[in-house]
C-alpha cells in the first residue's frame, strides 16, 4: 500500500491531497491570493486526518516548486522537506506547469493544443507548451501576452493557469480556457511525484523561479 502526500500554494490557492493506492482518500483546495503560510499545515494535517494516515504512514510527498509567488514556494518546499525528513520519505518537486497540465481532461488535451501560463504578478505571464500525452515541449518562458502567440503551437489552443485568460484577447477564437484551471490540482501533484519516483526521479525538491526576485536594494546614508 503506498500513500502519497501533494499539495501546492504556489499561486492563488492552497490544496492537499492523500492518494492511497493511487485512489484518492481526501482531497481539500481553497482559493487564496496570501495567507498559505498559515492555511497549508492545518490543511494538510485535515486531509491527513481525514485519510485515516499520520504523517508517519507516508510513503511520500510531492510538492508543486513553481514558478509562483516566492514567499508560497518557500513555505511549500520547507514544508515538504520537512515532512519528508521527519518520516525518513522521500520528497518529490513537480513543476506549477505540470501540475496543472496534469488537470486538464485527456479528451479537451486530444482536440487542441495545450498551453499553461502562470500569472508572474507582473507584465509578464510564465508560460510552457504541453503535447497529448501530458509532456512539456521544450523550455518554459517568461513572456508578454503580446508577445506568447509566437511560442505557442498553430491551431486550437486550450490553455491552463491562473495567467491563461490574460492570453485570451490576442489569441481570438481559437484559444479557449480549461475548466476550472486557475489553482493546481493536488490530487494530480500527488499522482505526478509518485510517477515521476517510480521513473527513477531522487533529486529534492528545488524552487523553479524563471525571474528575479523582486528586491530593493538598502539605502545607505552619508
Amino acid at each position: 500500500m503506498v500513500t502519497v502526500l501533494g499539495f501546492d500554494c504556489a499561486g492563488r490557492g492552497c490544496g492537499a491531497a492523500v492518494l492511497i493506492d493511487g485512489a484518492v482518500a481526501a482531497q481539500r483546495s481553497e482559493p487564496m491570493e496570501r495567507g498559505q503560510a498559515a492555511a497549508l499545515l492545518p490543511l494538510i494535517a485535515a486531509v491527513l486526518a481525514e485519510a485515516g494516515r499520520p504523517a508517519s504512514g507516508l510513503d511520500l510527498v510531492a510538492v508543486t516548486v513553481g514558478p509562483g509567488g516566492f514567499t508560497g514556494l518557500r513555505i511549500g518546499i520547507a514544508a515538504a522537506r520537512g515532512l519528508a525528513l521527519a518520516a525518513g520519505i522521500p520528497a518529490i518537486g513537480i513543476t506549477s506547469f505540470a501540475a496543472q497540465a496534469a488537470a486538464v481532461p485527456a479528451v479537451l488535451r486530444a482536440a487542441r493544443s495545450l498551453a499553461v501560463a502562470l500569472d508572474s504578478k507582473r507584465a509578464e505571464v510564465f508560460l510552457q507548451n504541453f503535447a497529448a500525452d501530458g509532456e512539456a515541449c521544450g523550455e518554459a518562458a517568461l513572456v508578454t501576452p503580446e508577445t506568447a502567440a509566437a511560442r505557442l503551437p498553430p491551431g486550437p489552443l486550450i490553455l491552463a493557469g491562473d495567467g491563461a485568460a490574460r492570453l485570451l484577447p490576442a489569441l481570438g477564437p481559437r484559444a479557449c480556457l480549461a475548466p476550472e484551471s486557475e489553482i493546481p490540482d493536488p490530487a494530480a501533484v500527488a499522482r505526478l511525484g509518485l510517477a515521476a519516483w517510480r521513473a527513477g526521479e531522487r533529486r529534492p525538491p528545488r524552487p523553479l523561479y524563471l525571474r528575479a526576485p523582486d528586491t530593493s536594494l538598502p539605502r545607505t546614508g552619508r
